[in-house]
């Protein structure tokens, strides 16, 4: 079996008992959390596939790349998992899961880059631009880059506007070399 069909059934599954228990937003930042957890140190996939390593400990550490204390669903999903021995497609089920959880509540991703920090009022009124745009949710992301020089470059979903005083140069310099 591919491990993307069985990462999706799992995630659905999880997601559907999340639904019914009312905990797909708690389950949601868990498994963010726990993806999170795999980018961020490698060494933990190496760890979960050892099988030398005891289930309950495999538990344990999953539980903690979860954020600790888990939801009880968490807790059973990973139990679950462990018992069928699909814990080395644990991080694709937990990306599917967000994958899911987001187009289920329609949640999109944007990002804002500027050269400066912007105010949380500057920040909350592109949120509620592209909210308006889309119809949607909008998890924000924002970055300070000083090499954009000034200006902005926002991006959600397959938008993106370059507004930054950097690509204007540029432009402007390619316009002189023609």
């Amino acid at each position: 079996m591919d491990i993307g069909v069985i990462s999706t059934r799992y995630a659905r599954a999880l997601l559907k008992s999340a639904t019914d228990g009312k905990l797909e937003e708690q389950v949601y930042q868990e498994m963010m959390t726990l993806a999170k957890s795999y980018t961020e140190v490698p060494a933990l996939r190496q760890t979960i596939d050892n099988p030398m390593l005891e289930k309950s400990k495999k538990q344990t550490l999953l539980e903690t790349a979860a954020g600790g204390s888990p939801s009880q669903l968490t807790q059973s999903f990973i139990a679950l998992v462990l018992k069928e021995d699909r814990e080395n497609m644990v991080q694709f089920m937990a990306y599917s899961y967000v994958t899911l959880y987001r187009k289920q509540k329609n949640v999109i991703r944007g990002k804002l880059t500027t050269a400066a920090r912007v105010s949380a009022e500057t920040e909350l009124k592109m949120r509620q631009m592209v909210e308006s745009k889309t119809q949607g949710t909008v998890e924000f992301e924002t970055e300070v880059n000083p090499d954009i020089i000034g200006g902005f470059i926002l991006e959600y979903d397959t938008y993106r506007m370059d507004a930054s005083v950097k690509s204007k140069l540029n432009n402007i310099l390619n316009t002189l070399k023609k």
